[in-house]
C-alpha cells in the first residue's frame, strides 16, 4: 500500500493507506458482493417460475447455509486480522505461517460440518421449520440436500478470499466471483428452463460455481511471491498457538454470526405461521434489500484489513482516523445504493409475479428498511469491526448475542403476534435491535477500552 504524508487536525501523520489505496481495497469488494448478491436474486427469480413454495423452500435451505457460511466467514476474519496484524508488525514470516493454518484448519472445518448437516439432514429441517406445509419443506429439502456439498469448497474459498484482501488484492476474488456467478446464473438456467430439474437445480448450479471458486482462489494462493503465499498447506501439523490466535477472533465472531442466522431462523419459523405468502414476502425482501446493505457489509471486510495494519504498527490514532472516515464513506454509499434500489423496485417486482399481498408487503418493507439502513446501520455494523480488528472480539459478541435474543426475537414475539403487526412486526423487531446495538456500541469506542486488547502475542 502506498504511505502518504497527511495534515490532520492534531498534526503531521504519516498515513498507511492512501485514498487510492481505500478505493483499490473497497471498490472491489463491493462489485464483488454486488455480483454474489445478484446471483441470489436471479435464482430466486428463476426459482420463482417454478412456484411460490419452491421460493420458499430455496429461502429456508438458504438461510441454514447462511448460518454455516457464518462460521467460516468469522474463521477468515479471525485469519485476516492475525495475519494483518504480523505484517503491520512487520513479522512475515508469522504472517505467512498464520495464512496456511487459516486455510488448513477452515478446510478442516467445512468437512467435518459437512458431515454434521448430511447427518442430521431431516432433523435440521424439522426442527427449524416443522410448521410450514408438505410442499415448501419437500423444496427446502430438495435443495439442501445438494447445496451442502458445497461447504468445503465455501470454507476454501472464504478463507482464500480473505487471504489475498489482507495482502490488499481484493481484485482477484472480485474477478473470480464474477466469473462463478456467472457459471452459477448460467446453469441455473440451464437446469431449469432447460431440463426442468426444479428447485434441486438452484442447489447444483450454486455447487458447481462454488466449487470452482475454490479451486480457482486455491491455485492462484500457491504463487510463492505472495506476501501470504499458501502452499503445501495440507501437510504436517496444526500450529494450535497461531490457531488460538485466529479462534480468539474468529470464534467470538462465529458465535455472534452464528447467533445471527439462528435468530433470523427462529423469527422465520415464527413467519412461517403466517402463511406461504408473507414466507414469500419476507424472502423476497430479504433478497432486495440486501443491496441496501451491500456497500456498508463490502466495505467492512476492507476495515478488517485498514485496522489490523494500523494496529499490528501499533498506531491507534490511525486507527480512529480510518473508522472516522469509513463510517462517513458508508453514510454516503447507503444514501446512494437505497435511492437506487428505491427507483428499480417495480421493476424488480414485476420479475417476481408475487401474489398483490405479497407485493405490498415486500414494497413497504423495502422503504423502511432503506430508511434505517441510512441512519442506523452504519454506526450498529461498522464500530464492531474495528472491535473486533483490534482485538476486542468478545464485547461485540456479548452485546449482538444479547440484543438478539431481547430484542429481535423476543420483539418479534411482541410485534408480530401479541400486537397483530404479523410478519412487518418482525422486520420492525429487527430494527430495534439496530438501535440498541447502535448506542452500545457508540459508547464502547468513544471510551477507548477496546484499545486495551491484543489479539497476537507480545513479541
Amino acid at each position: 500500500m502506498t504511505e502518504v504524508v497527511a495534515l490532520p487536525k492534531q498534526g503531521v501523520l504519516l498515513r498507511l493507506f492512501s485514498s487510492k489505496d481505500l478505493s483499490t481495497l473497497f471498490l472491489p469488494l463491493v462489485i464483488e458482493q454486488f455480483l454474489e448478491y445478484s446471483v441470489g436474486l436471479a435464482s430466486s427469480i428463476m426459482v420463482a417460475h417454478i412456484g411460490e413454495s419452491a421460493v420458499s423452500g430455496v429461502s429456508l435451505g438458504d438461510f441454514v447455509m447462511a448460518l454455516l457460511i457464518s462460521v467460516f466467514n468469522a474463521i477468515a476474519t479471525g485469519g485476516a486480522v492475525i495475519a494483518g496484524q504480523f505484517l503491520g508488525k512487520k513479522a512475515e514470516g508469522e504472517a505467512k505461517k498464520s495464512a496456511s493454518q487459516l486455510m488448513k484448519f477452515s478446510f478442516v472445518s467445512g468437512i467435518a460440518i459437512m458431515a454434521l448437516v448430511y447427518a442430521g439432514h431431516s432433523l435440521i429441517l424439522h426442527g427449524l421449520f416443522g410448521s410450514i406445509s408438505g410442499k415448501v419443506y419437500n423444496d427446502a429439502s430438495a435443495y439442501l440436500a445438494v447445496v451442502t456439498a458445497s461447504i468445503p469448497f465455501i470454507a476454501i474459498y472464504s478463507a482464500g478470499a480473505a487471504i489475498f484482501r489482507t495482502m490488499g488484492n481484493s481484485r482477484l476474488p472480485m474477478r473470480i466471483m464474477l466469473a462463478m456467478n456467472g457459471l452459477n446464473i448460467a446453469c441455473s438456467a440451464l437446469f431449469i428452463f432447460g431440463f426442468g430439474w426444479g428447485t434441486a437445480s438452484a442447489g447444483l448450479a450454486t455447487l458447481i460455481s462454488r466449487g470452482g471458486a475454490a479451486f480457482i482462489i486455491l491455485a492462484f494462493a500457491r504463487n510463492p511471491s505472495l506476501p501470504l503465499t499458501v502452499r503445501g498447506w495440507l501437510r504436517g501439523r496444526f500450529d494450535w498457538s497461531i490457531v488460538k490466535m485466529i479462534l480468539g477472533i474468529g470464534l467470538p465472531f462465529g458465535i455472534e454470526n452464528g447467533m445471527f442466522y439462528f435468530g433470523r431462523i427462529v423469527v422465520l419459523s415464527l413467519v412461517a405461521t403466517f402463511g406461504t405468502a408473507a414466507i414469500a414476502a419476507n424472502a423476497v425482501a430479504g433478497t432486495i434489500v440486501m443491496f441496501e446493505a451491500l456497500p456498508g457489509m463490502s466495505i467492512g471486510l476492507g476495515l478488517t484489513v485498514i485496522i489490523s495494519r494500523c494496529v499490528g504498527a501499533g498506531d491507534y490514532d490511525q486507527v480512529r482516523y480510518y473508522t472516522k472516515e469509513v463510517i462517513r464513506i458508508i453514510y454516503i454509499a447507503h444514501v446512494a445504493s437505497s435511492t437506487i434500489v428505491l427507483a428499480a423496485l417495480p421493476a424488480i417486482l414485476g420479475l417476481y409475479g408475487l401474489s398483490a399481498q405479497a407485493t405490498q408487503w415486500v414494497r413497504e418493507l423495502a422503504w423502511a428498511h432503506a430508511v434505517m439502513m441510512i441512519l442506523i446501520w452504519p454506526i450498529g455494523y461498522t464500530l464492531p469491526v474495528t472491535f473486533r480488528a483490534a482485538g476486542d472480539a468478545r464485547f461485540p459478541m456479548v452485546v449482538s448475542m444479547l440484543s438478539m435474543i431481547l430484542c429481535r426475537i423476543v420483539l418479534s414475539y411482541v410485534f408480530g403476534i401479541l400486537l397483530g403487526m404479523g410478519m412487518i412486526g418482525t422486520w420492525a423487531a429487527m430494527f430495534a435491535d439496530w438501535i440498541v446495538k447502535a448506542a452500545i456500541f457508540a459508547a464502547r469506542y468513544m471510551s477507548g477500552r477496546w484499545t486495551q486488547f491484543r489479539a497476537i502475542k507480545a513479541s
